[in-house]
């Protein structure tokens, strides 16, 4: 386990310099070694978003859901994952649900709102 960590200390501190598409590497690494951490996956969702390689981050944000269904930051990032795809129906539920957990969240009220609008809701 102390790779994994390692692993995810060096594609942290990527994303955070902003260096997205090395910070996939190591994370991605750290993922096949330990598929159930969350932090890890969370964590290469967001270097994966911020890579616009949105249909892989969807997934890892998905899996960081099913894990933890009121994890109000994974439901946000998968609902802006899907939107990103143009897939406005699909993520007006995780953005809806983000909302609902934190309505003090202008940003998450914000994003539901336009899936909402795309779907014509």
């Amino acid at each position: 386990m102390a790779d994994v960590y390692q692993l995810y200390l060096r594609g942290t501190e990527l994303l955070e310099s902003g260096d997205y598409y090395q910070a996939a590497i190591p994370l991605r690494q750290a993922r096949d070694a330990a598929p159930d951490k969350s932090s890890v996956r969370e964590a290469l969702g967001r270097a994966l978003f911020h890579a616009q390689h949105y249909e892989e981050a969807a997934a890892e944000f998905a899996a960081v859901v099913e894990q933890a269904p009121t994890n109000d930051y994974a439901l946000f990032c998968l609902g802006r994952s899907l939107q990103q795809l143009g897939r406005h129906a699909d993520s007006l539920p995780p953005l809806a649900q983000a909302a609902g957990l934190r309505p003090e969240r202008r940003d998450y009220r914000r994003y539901r709102d336009r899936a909402r609008a795309a779907c014509g809701r």
